[in-house]
C-alpha cells in the first residue's frame, strides 16, 4: 500500500494533504514542500520510568541562581541578570547588533565563567577580527565555527561551559532529518536538543535567531514557547541607537527596556535615555513637544514633532514614525471635532526623534499639543512638558505612575507640565515644576498656545 504523502508550510508549519500553491493558513506562495516519509513503527519495550511524580510541598522553593551579564542594560532587561539552566532567544533585523552584543557580554561576565561560542554564519578569523575590535580578550572562551548540531552537542559534552552561545539556530542542522537547515523541523529539532541539553546540564544557552518581514522571529511559534526569555533588538539602521525589549521572561518583567548606541567600538550603554532623546532639540520652533512615558520602571522623556501643511490632495497626506498610525488618525480627528481645528485638510507628519516607538496612551496630549501648535504656527514654551491620555469626548484622563513622571520631567530642568485636572490635591508638584491642570483638549491648547 502506497504511503500517503504530506506537505508542511516552510513559513509557518501547516501541514496538508496535498499541494498548494498559497498557504491556506499564513498566505504565503510557493512555501509548501514535502514532508520527509515517516519511519515505520517498530515495537518495542516501554521505557524504564525516570520522572517521578512529587508534591507541590515537597519542591524546592529557593530563588534562581541569577549572574550579570557584566552589561547592566541587558541586565535589567532579563530581570537582574542571567539565570542559571535558561535559554535566551535574542532576535533582530540583520546588522542591528545582536552578534556584538553577545560577544560584548563575553567579556563582561566575571572571570570564572566558562564560555562556548558556536558561530555558523562567520569564519573563526572573522570572529577574531570583531573581537580584537571590541577589545575582547578572554582565555576562557572557546570558539566553534561550525552547523553540525552533533558537534555542538559533543563540545559541550566535552568543555562543560557554564555559557553557551549559539549564532544563530537557523544555521544549526541535525544530519538525520532530511531537510535543509532553517526549516521548521530543523530549527524546531536543534532548539529542542539545546534546551534539554541546558536543563540538564544547568547552563545558560543564548540563542539568536533570524527575523521574518514581518520582524518576528522566523521558524515555528513553537520556538518561541520553548525559551524561557525571547528579546528583540530594535532601532533604524541609521540611527546609531538600539533599544533591547523582552517579549516574553519568565524570570522578570517584560516591560524593562534596554538603550544603547552603536559606536565604533561597538554597542555603549546609555542610563539616561531622557538626556539622549532631548539632545539638540531646537528652541521657540512650532510642532514640538515633550512626552514622558514608562517603559517598565524607568520614566523616558521623548520629543514629538509634528509638521501639518495644506495639502494639495484630495485626501490628506498622514505619516508616522515612532508614533502609532491608527492612534494619529484618532488624535486628529478629537482635534478637528473638539479642538475646534481644520486639521482634515493638512496633511499631517509625526516623528519621534531617536528611534523610540511610544505606545503608551500618555504621549497623546503632547502629540495633540505638538499637532496644534504645528496647526497655528506658534511655539509652545521651551521648558513644556505633557503627561495625559485624551479621550473621544477631548477629555484629558489620568494615566499611571504620574509621580515618577513629575520627578523625571523636574530633573532634567522642565519648569511646566500639563496634566489631567481630576488629580488636583492628590500629588505634590516637584520643586521647581509648575504644574498646569486642565480638564479637556480644548483648555490644554488654550492655556499653552
Amino acid at each position: 500500500m502506497k504511503e500517503k504523502t504530506t506537505f508542511y508550510c516552510s513559513a509557518c508549519g501547516y501541514e496538508t494533504s496535498r499541494w498548494q500553491g498559497q498557504c491556506p493558513s499564513c498566505r504565503a506562495w510557493n512555501t509548501l514542500v514535502e514532508a520527509p516519509a515517516a519511519p515505520k513503527a517498530v515495537e518495542k519495550a516501554r521505557p524504564i520510568r525516570r520522572a517521578m511524580p512529587r508534591k507541590l510541598t515537597e519542591l524546592d522553593d529557593r530563588d534562581e541562581l541569577r549572574f550579570s551579564t557584566g552589561i547592566r542594560e541587558l541586565d535589567r532587561v532579563l530581570g537582574g541578570g542571567a539565570v542559571r539552566g535558561s535559554i535566551v532567544l535574542f532576535g533582530g533585523a540583520p546588522g542591528i547588533g545582536k552578534s556584538t552584543l553577545l560577544l560584548q557580554a563575553c567579556a563582561g561576565m566575571s572571570p570564572g565563567e566558562s564560555i562556548l561560542y558556536v558561530t555558523g554564519e562567520e569564519s573563526e578569523r572573522q570572529l577574531k577580527m570583531r573581537a580584537q575590535r571590541l577589545s575582547v580578550t578572554r582565555e576562557d572562551l572557546h570558539v566553534l565555527a561550525g552547523t553540525d548540531i552533533n558537534d555542538v552537542i559533543a563540545a559541550i559534552e566535552d568543555l562543560s561551559p557554564d555559557i553557551v552561545i549559539i549564532d544563530s539556530v537557523q544555521t544549526v542542522y541535525d544530519p538525520s532529518l532530511n531537510t535543509a537547515p532553517g526549516s521548521v523541523g530543523q530549527v524546531k529539532q536543534c532548539a529542542m536538543e539545546i534546551m534539554q541539553l541546558a536543563k540538564s546540564s544547568g547552563f545558560t544557552a543564548f540563542v539568536v535567531g533570524h527575523v521574518n518581514k514581518e520582524g518576528a522571529i522566523a521558524g515555528p511559534k513553537v520556538l518561541e514557547h520553548m525559551v524561557d526569555c525571547v528579546l528583540y533588538f530594535e532601532g533604524d539602521g541609521s540611527l546609531s541607537y538600539r533599544i533591547l525589549r523582552a517579549e516574553k521572561n519568565r524570570f522578570g518583567s517584560t516591560n524593562e527596556i534596554g538603550v544603547f548606541e552603536m559606536c565604533r567600538e561597538g554597542l555603549r550603554e546609555v542610563p539616561n535615555p531622557s538626556e539622549v532623546m532631548l539632545a539638540g532639540r531646537p528652541a521657540g520652533v512650532p510642532g514640538t513637544c515633550v512626552a514622558c512615558v514608562m517603559e517598565g520602571s524607568r520614566p523616558i522623556l521623548a520629543e514629538v514633532q509634528a509638521l501639518l501643511t495644506p495639502t494639495v490632495f484630495t485626501g490628506a497626506r498622514r505619516t508616522s514614525n515612532g508614533f502609532d498610525y491608527n492612534r494619529l488618525y484618532l488624535l486628529l480627528a478629537v482635534l478637528e471635532k473638539r479642538g475646534g481645528m481644520n486639521v482634515n485638510a493638512c496633511d499631517a507628519y509625526m516623528n519621534v526623534v531617536g528611534g523610540l516607538t511610544l505606545d503608551e496612551p500618555a504621549a497623546d496630549l503632547a502629540a495633540c499639543l505638538a499637532i496644534a501648535s504645528s496647526f497655528r504656527d506658534v511655539p509652545l514654551p521651551d521648558k513644556l512638558a505633557a503627561v495625559g491620555e485624551v479621550g473621544l469626548t477631548g477629555e484629558i484622563r489620568s494615566v499611571q505612575a504620574l509621580d515618577q513622571r513629575l520627578s523625571e520631567i523636574a530633573r532634567l530642568g522642565f519648569s511646566q507640565c500639563v496634566i489631567p485636572a481630576r488629580i488636583r490635591g492628590e500629588l505634590k508638584a516637584p520643586k521647581g515644576l509648575e504644574l498646569i491642570y486642565v480638564k479637556t483638549l480644548r483648555e490644554a491648547v488654550e492655556k499653552t498656545l
